[in-house]
């Protein structure tokens, strides 16, 4: 698990424990942390795991040494930075329960420290202005198994390279016509250490705070340490994208000089980067490229738009900050990324809202019910719970009921299905806090369209009473006709299809993924006790959903939100879907044999050769669609054959297809050796790397090479699946939810999926699931 809990219950994570050791050592006598965004769009769900964990670990340690957390923009790229984003960032930070106090800074605040540092790096050698162009610069940098070749104009003179640097700022030349790069290593395996820019000319751009004061701007790995060792940063919390970013950010901070007569990299304190793991959800994206191109082509309707991972947008949507900040609690700061099911998330709100949200009936697709024999004119005041028996809070509303109600047309159906508990011809059911009614007739229009439910009321069963304890099955939500108030509900939706958005087929892009059924708006019926709801409101409508007052209701049109529905909707459709398609099969009647159908040839137009080694691999029980890709690339066939030598074929063929040539088309390109991937796949057969896991050490092989072993020590990857290990975390979980469990022993089995993904949430997604059900 990648949280703990410290001695004095508190929980803590990895980083913690990096901090505790720096003061058990004295290497700090306090804790500073930064959260460090740049304003090129909204904040997402992403970056409020971050801000949790900065903005928390300051929380964490006062009281026990001086602490604090800067908010601190990054506004070194003029070209896309704007105002808006730095206002929706404090406003966003603010939401979520944090505060900054006098800690506010920005990277534009040190511009000029920055050039003047700039230009002490250029002094003492370690800094050169580089006249390639940025094809020559990119194909002088070498490949991952080669060094790069020197700039030709490394060895100019501190003198020349002060000149030139300073007729840049002066905005002498062109932009792209000169940089400014550090000495850095060109034979270093880290590709990013290879004199890595520093300075960049930016001509007649206008930056947002500084003006057109500057025509030069610092890159970001420039800028991104110093910024942290000039503000005294002690732990600086970077995501794992930025691990080999690590080795430019110590080279800065260790060549600068602090002021012009101080030595090289004298900062006290010498901040220090750390690594942790990106939260990724699935059916998402979280690129702020792709949710700016969401937003400038208009498949949403703006940065909050309640489909967008945003904070603005979850906030619009009716999502409340404790539930953000529970739900990455939950999930941990670990050393390895991971994916998170966005199931999560959703369950994370929907307990958070169980608390808040007061219950209320509204009916969102209306089909009229007539009381036949309910005394016309007549209404009558109900008092219905505002909250479950299982809430501690009590508070109650009046309900008008009346001889014509609103059902939802969801609720009856004329020719009933299988296990119908709802209203039906005949059918009886009790309209919730009220009555029993029986359905008597339908009412048609000229093209067979129910519009008119008729029905009995039982005038005996009112709720409360003695008669109410005549049971029937079904019980459904109503509102009064006559009393209800119009409202426009968004439905609200997943906005991708599938889990990764980002996986696409080539002629694709991620916005192929998009779901057209990501918004319904419907005009809905609502009980009166809702007129005055303000924006931000939030109410559970019975049996559908969680809902919040939008920013566009006014007090004479309502409009809500869909927060979260009561279940995961999207689980019960692929559950139900493969039963349905069972059934709607025809058994198949003994016939005589037909000649069978012409399949597709996997291997059409693969040449002799090719076709040679296709039919070779089909005999050793390779599959057709795999043994035919690889063998129409003899550069394939050969790693393939390499790794397949040390493990079986069909497995080795399988993770090269679907796994392997997606990241790399030629894997002897790459440091990935045949042996560490055939090494791989072994750990996956064998059961001790889930995909997940395999996935993630493939990433690392194809980047950095080394055995598959050794990154998994490293990463503290492993399959979680011995008894000894599952058992007490199955307890804990049956312990911490009594009522389902009991519910599960009632004959609740659905509920299986319920406790297995609370295990393996548990085990940050390392547990076995087949194990744990």
């Amino acid at each position: 698990m990648s949280d703990s809990r410290s001695s004095d219950g508190a929980k803590t994570n990895f980083l913690r424990q990096i901090i505790d050791a720096d003061l058990a050592a004295g290497r700090h006598d306090e804790v500073v942390t930064r959260f460090p965004p740049e304003p090129n769009g909204y904040l997402h769900i992403g970056h409020a795991k971050s801000i949790g964990l900065n903005f928390g670990t300051a929380e964490a340690y006062e009281g026990r040494v001086p602490a604090r957390c800067h908010l601190r923009f990054d506004d070194t790229n003029p070209e896309t930075e704007d105002p808006e984003y730095v206002e929706s960032i404090q406003r966003d930070v603010e939401w979520l329960g944090y505060d900054w106090g006098d800690h506010l800074y920005f990277a534009s605040d040190y511009f000029e420290r920055f050039y003047e540092m700039a230009e002490g790096l250029i002094r003492d050698g370690f800094a050169y202005v580089d006249s390639q162009s940025e094809e020559e610069i990119r194909q002088n940098r070498g490949t991952v198994q080669e060094p790069g070749t020197p700039s030709p104009f490394r060895d100019r003179s501190p003198e020349e390279n002060l000149d030139l640097f300073r007729r840049m700022q002066a905005g002498e030349f062109a932009d792209g016509q000169h940089v400014l790069r550090a000495k850095g290593d060109m034979a270093s395996p880290n590709m990013k250490m290879r004199d890595p820019l520093l300075y960049r000319i930016r001509r007649g751009t206008h930056h947002y705070r500084t003006g057109d004061r500057w025509t030069v701007y610092p890159m970001y790995d420039f800028a991104h340490g110093l910024e942290d060792a000039i503000e005294g940063i002690t732990h600086s919390f970077c995501t794992l994208e930025f691990d080999n970013n690590r080795a430019i950010y110590d080279w800065v901070v260790e060549h600068v000089r602090p002021t012009p007569d101080a030595e090289p990299g004298a900062w006290d304190p010498r901040p220090h980067q750390h690594e942790f793991a990106r939260g990724n959800l699935d059916y998402t994206v979280v690129s702020k490229r792709k949710l700016l191109k969401l937003v400038k082509e208009h498949h949403v309707r703006g940065w909050d738009d309640p489909r967008m991972p945003t904070i603005a947008g979850l906030r619009r949507r009716g999502v409340r900050p404790e539930a953000i900040r529970a739900f990455w609690d939950q999930m941990g700061i670990a050393k390895a990324d991971n994916s998170i099911e966005i199931v999560q998330l959703e369950q994370a709100i929907r307990d958070d809202l169980n608390h808040e949200a007061p219950r209320v009936m509204a009916v969102l697709r209306p089909l009229k019910l007539t009381l036949t024999n309910w005394p016309e004119g007549e209404t009558e005041l109900l008092t219905g719970d505002l909250w479950p028996h299982d809430i501690p809070k009590e508070a109650t509303r009046e309900i008008p009921f009346s001889g014509t109600l609103w059902i939802d047309r969801d609720d009856f159906q004329e020719t009933p299905s299988k296990k119908w508990h709802r209203l039906a011809p005949g059918a009886e059911v009790r309209l919730r806090q009220a009555y029993i009614v029986r359905c008597t007739d339908v009412v048609k229009d000229a093209s067979g369209e129910i519009v008119e439910v008729k029905a009995e009321v039982d005038l005996d069963s009112k709720s409360g009473t003695e008669g109410a304890k005549r049971r029937v099955k079904g019980t459904i939500h109503w509102v009064s006709a006559e009393h209800a108030v119009p409202a426009e509900v968004r439905l609200y939706d997943r906005l991708f299809q599938v889990p990764n958005p980002d996986q696409v087929e080539e002629g694709q892009t991620f916005l192929d993924h998009l779901n057209p059924d990501s918004l319904e708006i419907v005009e809905a019926q609502v009980e009166p006790f809702l007129k005055d709801a303000e924006p931000g409101d939030r109410f559970q409508f019975e049996r559908t959903g969680y809902f919040a007052v939008d920013p566009d209701s006014t007090p004479e049109k309502l409009v809500f939100n869909r927060t979260v529905t009561l279940k995961d909707t999207w689980a019960k459709q692929s559950v139900q879907a493969e039963p349905e398609q069972a059934e709607s099969k025809p058994k198949p009647k003994p016939q005589a044999p037909a000649a069978p159908a012409s399949p597709r040839d996997p291997a059409a137009g693969l040449s002799a050769d090719a076709r040679a080694t296709y039919d070779r691999y089909i005999d050793n029980g390779i599959g057709q669609e795999e043994a035919a890709v690889i063998a129409a690339s003899p550069a394939v066939v050969r790693f393939f054959e390499a790794a397949a030598a040390h493990h079986e074929a069909p497995a080795v063929a399988n993770w090269t297809v679907h796994e392997l040539l997606g990241r790399a088309a030629d894997p002897a390109e790459t440091p990935l050796t045949p042996e560490a991937f055939a090494g791989l796949v072994k750990l996956v057969d064998d059961g001790a790397l889930n995909q997940r896991m395999a996935r993630q050490v493939l990433d690392e092989l194809l980047d950095n090479g080394g055995r598959p072993a050794d990154i998994v020590d490293r990463l503290g990857l492993a399959v979680v699946s011995g008894d000894d290990q599952l058992g007490p975390i199955a307890d804990d979980v049956i312990a911490r939810f009594p009522d389902k469990a009991e519910a599960y022993r009632g004959g609740k089995r659905g509920l299986i999926g319920f406790f297995v993904g609370q295990a393996m949430q548990a085990t940050g997604g390392a547990a076995d699931p087949k194990r744990v059900r």
